[in-house]
């Protein structure tokens, strides 16, 4: 049969109490074996001295002072014992507070609620890792929370798509429409939507886990622009904007992922074709000290100042109803970000409603 385990608050206890009768135990003995013996030369010194002579009385002192000395240390060892138990038994409480505080606010995470938090503590140590919690705490309630707009915004973002081909689908079903070829493409576009939302809601998931592969090596980037100049200048309309490019010859290689940064070019400029309709789109590239700066210049509707902290959130828009028709799943910039930044760079937006947007990032020089 297996002996029980001890508590924590017990095994301090205990603990206190060991030290206690060690010390006690230590001093007794050493004092057991010493006193008599300094006594003894003590008296000796006084017979020399001529004060008395106590030759004949000696063993009797000698066992006098032993019998007090027992007396004593019995006294002692109980009178210290009682105190230290009693100081250990509070000190060992007082030092499970926190503990148990603690084992009570775990609970009620488990439980789903969490807002509470460890209060600060006298001991440093105690206020260091109830500190080390509360951050911890915090980053779980924002985790959470994030979760649930994540679920929110992603059945939303869903709920467009299947409705619209849900409805065809009843229509064709009942006889209420006749089935065309630009049925069909319609159809066909809301489902491109819904491969595109989780092709790209695999991707952040990807990057913001760490399994997102970054192949870092030196680069030009002058083949890359061009390259997406070309392609995105078959998609511009004859009314539509005019795209061009702004890149010295004498651009230094870079650090980076050829693909991802092509991917981050790719949702840039998409999104400036998307909200552009008139006016110029600018691929500019330059070089600044350590970097290379890399920037969307475009002459769209703009972003309002108010909302330009959270272009880069999951599912922003700033005009949810524009862009729900326009194909876009509200993730291509948190997905750009997280590229940039696994890069070692940083991107930057400037806007003004009306006048257009500017992104730009930059990667650094090889």
């Amino acid at each position: 049969m297996s002996m029980p385990k001890l508590s924590l608050g017990t095994r301090f206890f205990l603990s206190h109490l060991l030290v206690m009768m060690v010390g006690l135990s230590s001093f007794i003995a050493m004092a057991k074996l010493s006193s008599p013996k300094m006594f003894v030369l003590r008296l000796e010194q006084l017979e020399r001295q001529g004060f008395f002579t106590v030759r004949s009385a000696r063993t009797y002192l000698i066992r006098g002072f032993e019998t007090a000395w027992d007396s004593s240390a019995i006294s002692a060892c109980i009178v210290g014992g009682t105190t230290a138990g009693f100081l250990s038994y509070f000190a060992s409480r007082q030092a499970m507070k926190q503990f148990k505080a603690m084992k009570e606010i775990t609970q009620e995470f488990a439980a789903g609620n969490l807002h509470r938090r460890m209060t600060s503590s006298d001991v440093p140590e105690f206020n260091q890792l109830a500190n080390s919690f509360n951050y911890m705490a915090k980053s779980l309630e924002n985790v959470e929370k994030k979760r649930r707009e994540l679920i929110g915004d992603l059945t939303h973002e869903l709920r467009t798509p299947l409705t619209v081909v849900r409805g065809y689908l009843e229509e064709l079903a009942d006889g209420s429409i006749d089935a065309s070829p630009e049925l069909y493409a319609r159809l066909v576009q809301e489902t491109r939507r819904l491969e595109r939302l989780t092709y790209d809601l695999q991707e952040l998931s990807k990057s913001e886990a760490g399994y997102l592969t970054i192949n870092l090596q030196p680069i030009h980037l002058e083949p890359i622009l061009n390259s997406l100049v070309e392609k995105f200048a078959d998609q511009l309309l004859e009314d539509g904007p005019v795209l061009q490019l702004d890149c010295p010859i004498e651009l230094p290689l870079v650090l980076a992922d050829a693909d991802r940064t092509e991917q981050i070019l790719v949702n840039l400029l998409g999104n400036a074709l998307r909200y552009t309709e008139k006016g110029t789109i600018t691929l500019k590239a330059w070089r600044e000290k350590q970097v290379v700066w890399i920037a969307v210049i475009d002459t769209g509707i703009g972003i309002a100042q108010d909302d330009l902290s959270y272009v880069f959130e999951k599912f922003w828009r700033a005009d949810r109803s524009r862009s729900r028709y326009s194909g876009g799943s509200g993730i291509g910039l948190a997905i750009a970000r997280r590229l940039v930044e696994l890069q070692n760079g940083q991107i930057e937006v400037e806007s003004q409603l009306g006048l257009g947007s500017t992104f730009r990032f930059s990667l650094p020089v090889s």
